[in-house]
């Protein structure tokens, strides 16, 4: 039997942590879209969350 990662208390302090820490948006891109964003964030080293929060960053200071 595979061992769990994680108990079920530390999930639900993670989970109870990102409430209050984080907002959360979901987006839909069309299809293919999500692979050139990935592509893109792993050229520069990031993951998509990231690229994404860096690029909302840069329009937000323009």
């Amino acid at each position: 039997m595979a061992e769990k990662k994680n108990s079920e208390a530390r999930i639900k302090a993670n989970n109870r942590y990102n409430e209050k820490a984080y907002d959360r948006i979901n987006i839909a891109v069309p299809k293919g879209k999500k692979a050139i964003i990935a592509e893109k964030a792993a050229q520069n080293g990031e993951s998509i969350n990231a690229f994404v929060n860096r690029a909302i960053d840069r329009e937000l200071d323009r």
